[in-house]
Order: C-alpha cells, then sequence, then structure tokens
C-alpha cells in the first residue's frame, strides 16, 4: 500500500441567512458525499481574499459584499484514492464570515469538486453528514452540532 502526503491550503466561507447556513456536497476527494463550506484551494499569486471571492461564485454563483477572517482550522484525513493507494491529506482552511445581497444559490454541479450550494438550516445538521473540515468551521463558529 502506498500513501501520497499532501497539504491542502484553502479559503472558505461561513455564509449564513435565516438560521440556514450554504453548503455544497462534494463530488470527489476526501469529503466525497459530505457537505462542506464552499470555497476551495489558492491559487499561485492569489490572496485569500480572492480565493474566497472566486471559489464562492464558482461554487455557490454568488457575489460577496463582505467577509471578515473567522479564524484559521486544519485537519487531516486519510482517504484510499484507488486500490492500494491512499493519500494522507493535511487540509488547512482560512475561514471567513461572508455577508452577501444574493440568496438564489446555484444548485447545479461546477463541474469539479461540487454538486452546488444549498441552504441546510444549522439545526438540523448532523455531524455524520459534513466533512470534518465543515464540522470544526461550524463549531470555531459557535455552532454545536448533534452527533
Amino acid at each position: 500500500m502506498k500513501t501520497i502526503m499532501k497539504t491542502h491550503v484553502g479559503a472558505y466561507g461561513i455564509i449564513l441567512h435565516d438560521n440556514k447556513i450554504a453548503l455544497v456536497k462534494k463530488r470527489r476527494g476526501g469529503y466525497l458525499g459530505k457537505l462542506d463550506l464552499p470555497g476551495g484551494g489558492i491559487e499561485h499569486t492569489e490572496l485569500p481574499e480572492e480565493t474566497l471571492r472566486r471559489e464562492i461564485m464558482e461554487e455557490a454563483g454568488i457575489n460577496i459584499t463582505n467577509d471578515k477572517l473567522l479564524d484559521v482550522v486544519a485537519t487531516n484525513i486519510k482517504w484510499e484514492m484507488e486500490p492500494n493507494l491512499w493519500e494522507d491529506l493535511h487540509h488547512i482552511g482560512i475561514l471567513y464570515q461572508v455577508e452577501t445581497n444574493e440568496y438564489n444559490l446555484k444548485t447545479d454541479t461546477d463541474g469539479l469538486d461540487s454538486n452546488g450550494a444549498n441552504w441546510y438550516s444549522i439545526n438540523e445538521l448532523k455531524k455524520e453528514s459534513l466533512s470534518p473540515f465543515a464540522i470544526l468551521a461550524l463549531e470555531k463558529s459557535g455552532y454545536h452540532l448533534e452527533s
């Protein structure tokens, strides 16, 4: 069994509206099938705020009116990429509290990482439906999730 060690650094937005949060459903990778924050990897020469705006437009189809740096979190996951090939991922996320005046999310696929975005009631979210990264982000934001 071969293991690839990888570090991924990204910018992610916590977008709240009417006690709901905008989340994407992951199409690939270690978080496959899990709900996650909209956001993604920082490209070469890109500032985290630029990444945040680009990724939220790509995944959720909305513009940001304001963002505030919230925290930086990290988690590790190990997942099987293919038979006998594993990835040990160190996932570092720069978290932002995001404001928008647009609430109609893009619900179709972006063709890459997610199946579009939807609003989810924070009170109804269960840990097993979320990526470990999204759980950390919500807990850092002061939310306590049911198991």
